[in-house]
């Protein structure tokens, strides 16, 4: 199976394509940009492809990340991977920039608990906790920074995200101390390419991951009123 993967939930704009017989990445790039993911991701998807060596009636399925993460960021993405599954009409998953920031530290030891981390700004964190096996141990949440240090801080785990050096630098005196603090912009696209290859078309719905509203709403009185 060809997989194209894209990645723009973050600070980087990300393509992928891998092969799963053998587990081949055929073409990798990703730019840490900040904004600006409408106008990077075509060309780097052009890239990559180019670079890989395959067109698009030759991908199998698409993966995108869902967030949480950047609301413009999010739909940019999305909207690009669905637009190509209804062009090519392949199938199109989604998958959480949490389950992707952890896949790669499980695989490598399942021994220690991994917390994705994603900083969500004014003390707050997404997050979510995962054991062995990939075994959730707590669900992806919005959570405050003082909450999410007492649920996580209970004995040796692994840190990794955007919030990765946040919650380690609020980590109790007291408490064993995280055996790995991996600061990242962003999840590594290859991996969301792999997690994709395996996602249950019907369970990963390329589906905007909101686990909070975001900060600016209208005001109440300027709110058309339900009839």
């Amino acid at each position: 199976m060809r997989v194209l993967a894209i990645d723009t939930a973050l600070d980087a704009c990300s393509a992928a394509v891998i092969d799963t017989a053998g587990d081949r990445v055929l073409a990798s790039e990703s730019r840490e940009i900040g904004r600006g993911h409408a106008e990077q991701l075509l060309p780097i998807v052009e890239s990559v492809m180019k670079k890989a060596g395959v067109k698009f009636d030759a991908i199998d399925r698409f993966a995108v990340t869902i967030g949480p993460g950047s609301f413009t960021g999010l739909r940019v993405g999305l909207s690009a991977a669905r637009g190509f599954g209804l062009v090519t009409k392949k199938p199109v998953v989604g998958i959480s920039t949490l389950a992707a920031f952890t896949a790669p530290l499980i695989t490598q030891d399942q021994a220690v608990p991994v917390v994705a981390a994603i900083d969500a700004k004014h003390g707050n964190l997404y997050m979510q906790m995962v054991g062995a096996g990939g075994r959730t141990l707590i669900t992806p949440r919005a959570a405050g920074l003082r909450e999410t240090v007492r649920a996580v801080a209970l004995g040796p785990v692994r840190i990794v995200g955007t919030g990765a050096a946040i919650l380690a630098a609020h980590w109790p005196a007291k408490a064993p101390p995280p055996t790995l603090v991996e600061q990242r912009a962003a999840p590594d696209i290859e991996w969301v390419a792999r997690i994709g290859a395996v996602a249950d078309p019907a369970q990963a719905a390329p589906k905007p991951l909101y686990l909070k509203l975001p900060d600016a709403q209208p005001p109440a009185s300027a709110r058309i009123a339900q009839r």
